[in-house]
C-alpha cells in the first residue's frame, strides 16, 4: 500500500485514455477456468483486483503468465482442484464468487471461501444461489464457505431474482456447458455481462440475446481456447476522469469512452449545465462496443431538481453514482443522492467533509450535498471501498494545498498507475510507502 501526497488546486489539461474494464477482466479471467488449453487476453488491466483473481486461478492449478505489459497467457490443464484455493486472495475480492459457475465445468462438488471485496455493508448472494438452483445446482452457505453441488444440473427457463451483474455472469457460465437450452429473463445486460458473452461466443458458447434482458443459451459440450481477446475499456474509469475534469474545473479530453454506458450520466450533467463535446464513434478492439472521445470544458453547474439514484443498466450505473459526489460539491444548490443499492456506501461520502465539502447524511442510503464548496487540504485514510476512495483523490486534486491520502490499496484495486497518468495531465501527486515529516 502506498500513500499519496497531493499538492492540489491545479488546473489539469491534455488527454487521457480510458483503460480496460476491471469488471470485465475479472469475469473473463474466471471464465478461463471453463476452457481447456491456452487462452490469451490482451488489454488486461494491471490492477490489484486482477492480481488477486490470478492468484486464485494459479492456486487451482492454472498457469498464468504476463507476456507483455497488458498481455496475459492462461493455460488450463483441466485437472483443477478447489481444495488448494488461495483463501487469503479469495476473501479480498468478491470477484472470486464467479467461480461458482465457472468451476462447474470440471468439478461436480466443490467449496469456495466466503468473499469480501469492498466493505459496503451486508451483501447478499441470494441472486447467485437462486439462479443456480433453477439449473439444478445446489448451493449451501455457511459462515466461512459455500458448497456447490451440480449433480442434477439441467437447462431451464426462469427469471433472475435480481438483475445483478455478477449473478447474471455466474448463471451464464453455468448454463454455457449445461445440457439443453436455458432462457434467462431479467438478466443484466450491463457492459461487463456483454463483454463476457462476446468472449464466451468466441470460445464456442451459443448465446442469443446479448445486449438484452433475455438470454437464450444452448449448452455445448466444451469450449475452445481464445486467442488475444481484448478486454473492453471501462466506462467507470471514463466517468472518474469526467469527474476529475469537472471538479478541478479543467478542460480534459478522455478517449476510448464506451458511450452506450455513459449516455444517461452525460445527460444528467448536460442538464446541470456541463459543457462537453463528443467526437465521432469508433469501435473497440473486439469490434463490438462503440467508443467516443469526450472533451470536458469548465462550466458553471446547478443542482438537478430531482434526486440522483442508480438503477440496473440502462439506468445510471451503480458504480458511477459515487463519482457524481465530487462534482456536486462544486455545483450550485442542494443535491439529493439516494444510493439504495449498498447499506453503507453513502456513509463514506461524508469523508469529503474533511476536505471542506458540505454533505449531510440523511440515513444510511441518502445524502444531501450543498455547493459550491471551497475544498481544502486534509489528511485522510482511504476507506475500504473503491469508489469512495477515488472520490477523496478527486477532491484532493481540487483542494488548494497539500493533502495526504493514506493506504491507497482500495484505489489500486481498480485504477492502474493512476499517479503517473494524472501527473501527465499536470497534477502533482507523489506516491510513497513512508511519510516523512
Amino acid at each position: 500500500m502506498s500513500n499519496f501526497i497531493i499538492n492540489g488546486g491545479k488546473k489539469l489539461s491534455g488527454k487521457i485514455k480510458t483503460n480496460s474494464a476491471k469488471n470485465s477482466a475479472v469475469a473473463i479471467l474466471c471464465a478461463t477456468a471453463m476452457i481447456k488449453g491456452k487462452t490469451s487476453l490482451v488489454n488486461m488491466p494491471v490492477i490489484e483486483e486482477v492480481k488477486r483473481v490470478i492468484e486464485i486461478l494459479v492456486s487451482l492449478g492454472i498457469s498464468a503468465r504476463w507476456t507483455g505489459k497488458h498481455e496475459l497467457e492462461i493455460i488450463n490443464p483441466w485437472n483443477l482442484n478447489s481444495d488448494n484455493i488461495n483463501r487469503e486472495s479469495f476473501i479480498k475480492t468478491r470477484s472470486g464468487l464467479l467461480l461458482m459457475g465457472a468451476l462447474l465445468s470440471q468439478q461436480d462438488k466443490f467449496t469456495l471461501p466466503n468473499a469480501s471485496g469492498c466493505k459496503l455493508g451486508k451483501r447478499t448472494v441470494s441472486p447467485y444461489t437462486i439462479a443456480l438452483e433453477h439449473l439444478g445446482i445446489e448451493v449451501s452457505c455457511s459462515d466461512d464457505h459455500y458448497e456447490i453441488n451440480k449433480k442434477n444440473i439441467k437447462s431451464n427457463e426462469f427469471t433472475m431474482y435480481e438483475t445483478s451483474d455478477t449473478a447474471t455472469e455466474n448463471t451464464i457460465m453455468a448454463a454455457a456447458l449445461a445440457p439443453g437450452k436455458t432462457i434467462i429473463h431479467f438478466a443484466s445486460f450491463n457492459y461487463m455481462v456483454q463483454d463476457l458473452c462476446v468472449f464466451l461466443e468466441q470460445a464456442g458458447a451459443k448465446i442469443k440475446g446479448i445486449g438484452t434482458q433475455t438470454l437464450k443459451i444452448t449448452g455445448v459440450n466444451k469450449l475452445k481456447p481464445v486467442k488475444d481477446y481484448p478486454i473492453m475499456p471501462d466506462p467507470i474509469e471514463s466517468m472518474a476522469f469526467i469527474s476529475i475534469a469537472i471538479t478541478t474545473k479543467s478542460e480534459l479530453k478522455i478517449t476510448h469512452c464506451p458511450i452506450d454506458f455513459l449516455r444517461l450520466e452525460l445527460e444528467k450533467l448536460r442538464l446541470m449545465g456541463q459543457k462537453f463535446n463528443i467526437n465521432k464513434p469508433y469501435k473497440s478492439d473486439n469490434k463490438y462496443f462503440n467508443l467516443v472521445d469526450i472533451i470536458i470544458k469548465p462550466s458553471q453547474l446547478s443542482a438537478l431538481p430531482d434526486k440522483l439514484h442508480p438503477l440496473p443498466y440502462p439506468g445510471l450505473n451503480i458504480d458511477n453514482l459515487p463519482l457524481f459526489i465530487p462534482i456536486l460539491t462544486q455545483t450550485k444548490g442542494t443535491s439529493l443522492v439516494h444510493d439504495w443499492i449498498y447499506e453503507n456506501r453513502a456513509i463514506y461520502y461524508t469523508e469529503l467533509n474533511k476536505l471542506g465539502a458540505d454533505i449531510t447524511l440523511l440515513d444510511q442510503h441518502r445524502v444531501s450535498v450543498f455547493g459550491p464548496s471551497e475544498l481544502k487540504e486534509s489528511e485522510i485514510i482511504c476507506p475500504p471501498a473503491l469508489r469512495p476512495s477515488i472520490n477523496l483523490l478527486i477532491c484532493m486534486l481540487a483542494a488548494k494545498g497539500r493533502s495526504i491520502l493514506r493506504n491507497s490499496y482500495s484505489i489500486d484495486r481498480g485504477y492502474e498507475d493512476i499517479v503517473t497518468r494524472l501527473n501527465k495531465l499536470g497534477a502533482d501527486i507523489k506516491a510513497t510507502e513512508k511519510l516523512n515529516f
